[in-house]
């Protein structure tokens, strides 16, 4: 079975650095909470996605699920597997783009 994600660290993803602007919701805090929410939100819906396609898969097995249900589940957990896996190459190539940065 598919287990829990870990919360991501509120304090990591929200705490304002010196690069970001003294004015504006960017230096409050409020971009960077609503980025560690889209996140949060996106990994909540794959891995509803994700249990929702094994659920039905073990009911198809047991006879209590129609085939195309149990299509329709395991294909939708794939794309979102797959979104979630490209949003994360996405994040780690930003993070070492920015880690080559000069200062």
């Amino acid at each position: 079975m598919i287990g829990n994600i870990s919360p991501l660290s509120q304090q990591a993803l929200t705490k304002p650095t010196s690069i970001l602007p003294s004015a504006g919701p960017a230096a409050t805090g409020d971009v960077g909470s609503s980025f560690a929410a889209a996140l949060s939100d996106a990994a909540a819906q794959t891995v509803a996605a994700l249990r929702k396609g094994e659920q039905l898969s073990v009911e198809g097995l047991q006879g209590k699920a129609d085939t195309r249900e149990v299509v329709d589940a395991v294909m939708s957990a794939e794309q979102a597997l797959q979104a979630a896996i490209a949003i994360r190459d996405k994040i780690v190539t930003a993070y070492l783009e920015v880690s080559r940065m000069g200062i």
